[in-house]
């Protein structure tokens, strides 16, 4: 599926909420399916700069396709990291690059975050792309 695809998918599943409250708590559900990352992971290298919660991000490659793992010692910040990692994990690294991220504001997420966890979105969306960048390069 598409990075386009699957942010229609998530969009349509936010529509079916009346409010922003059933929001947030489909959000925290959606970080009990994360793919965890494996502990030894979780090291400060792969801690993500910038998220006011710990943020945890691990990546790999395989048959050109990146995949993501993560966790987060904040419910809110796992339910986001794994709509991103959803959106994102199995894509090529040139597709990870260059997607429009589209679905934060069609759902009006970054307007429902308080201003450091709007910034931690973005530290998040800016480290799966720079992971993305560095296996681009190693891909030539």
């Amino acid at each position: 599926m598409s990075i386009k695809e699957i942010q229609k998918e998530i969009i349509d599943e936010f529509s079916m909420f009346e409010d922003w409250m059933e929001r947030y708590e489909y959000i925290i559900e959606l970080g009990k399916d994360l793919p965890i990352i494996a502990d030894s992971f979780k090291t400060d290298d792969n801690l993500i700069m910038g998220c006011q919660s710990k943020v945890w991000l691990h990546a790999a490659i395989a048959a050109d396709k990146i995949s993501f793992t993560a966790d987060s010692d904040a419910i809110l910040t796992k339910g986001i990291v794994a709509l991103l990692i959803r959106i994102l994990s199995e894509q090529s690294p040139m597709d990870i690059m260059s997607a429009d991220l589209f679905f934060i504001n069609e759902i009006g997420l970054t307007e429902h975050l308080s201003p450091t966890r709007a910034n931690g979105l973005l530290a998040m969306v800016k480290q799966l792309k720079l992971y993305a960048l560095a296996y681009q390069s190693k891909l030539g």
